[in-house]
């Protein structure tokens, strides 16, 4: 599965991250070009966590986010699709609960998390707009739901510089430290290929959330897009 047309299918998907369960932490962090702690520290902070908080981390992979969250002080559930990531998460001693989850039909009840976020995962999931209706779902009203995923530069010199990276540096780096290039190449252009802040600000909207905010990291590279839970 190499090419990202937004027609994902989640068993495609979950087997691609199976295999590179292993190895994907820490190739992120060499194709991030170490910003994914500051990144994911942005993230916890956005997410308002009081003491005892329920927190849903959904595509939490091997639960690295999860723990930073459960570190703010939350009680985390860590969700995923892949066995193999959270197989993973299990194997390094991750602090927290995993759950095997599809995205578009949760298997929690309604009103039962303080907050839900998903970070850089939600470009993967077949029916995202659906998965941003379910997190609202799942989410207390007052509560707040957060999605951390790569986006679109805002200066558009860089904008060429970071595609070309995308299309050719980054096979070119995980072809040395992954067992999977054609799996980046697939993480490549599904990033080319995602709606800009603005366009996920109003998917935001469509999913009945409020005070649509987003914030820009690393020159828009990241958006960190936060939404309220109404009263039902």
């Amino acid at each position: 599965m190499s090419r990202a047309d937004l027609e994902k299918q989640p068993y495609d998907v979950a087997t691609m991250f199976d295999g590179i369960a292993r190895r994907y932490d820490l190739m992120n962090d060499v194709a991030a070009m170490g910003q994914v702690g500051m990144w994911r520290e942005k993230m916890v902070e956005s997410l308002d966590i009081a003491a005892g908080d329920q927190v849903l981390d959904l595509a939490a992979g091997t639960g690295t986010s999860s723990a930073a969250i459960a570190r703010a002080g939350a009680q985390v559930v860590a969700a995923d699709f892949s066995l193999g990531m959270m197989t993973e998460g299990r194997r390094r001693g991750a602090p927290v609960p995993f759950v095997g989850a599809d995205a578009q039909h949760l298997p929690f009840a309604d009103d039962s998390f303080e907050a839900a976020v998903i970070s850089f995962g939600l470009r993967n999931v077949h029916e995202p707009r659906l998965a941003l209706t379910e997190m609202s779902r799942v989410v207390r009203p007052g509560g707040r739901v957060v999605v951390c995923e790569f986006s679109t530069p805002t200066w558009r010199p860089f904008r060429t510089v970071y595609e070309n990276y995308l299309l050719r540096a980054l096979p070119a780096v995980a072809r040395r430290v992954a067992t999977s290039a054609d799996a980046y190449d697939y993480l490549a252009e599904s990033i080319l290929d995602w709606p800009d802040q603005e366009a996920l600000r109003g998917w935001f909207a469509q999913a009945g959330l409020e005070q649509v905010q987003y914030r820009n990291l690393s020159g828009g590279i990241v958006a960190l897009h936060r939404g309220v839970v109404p009263a039902r």
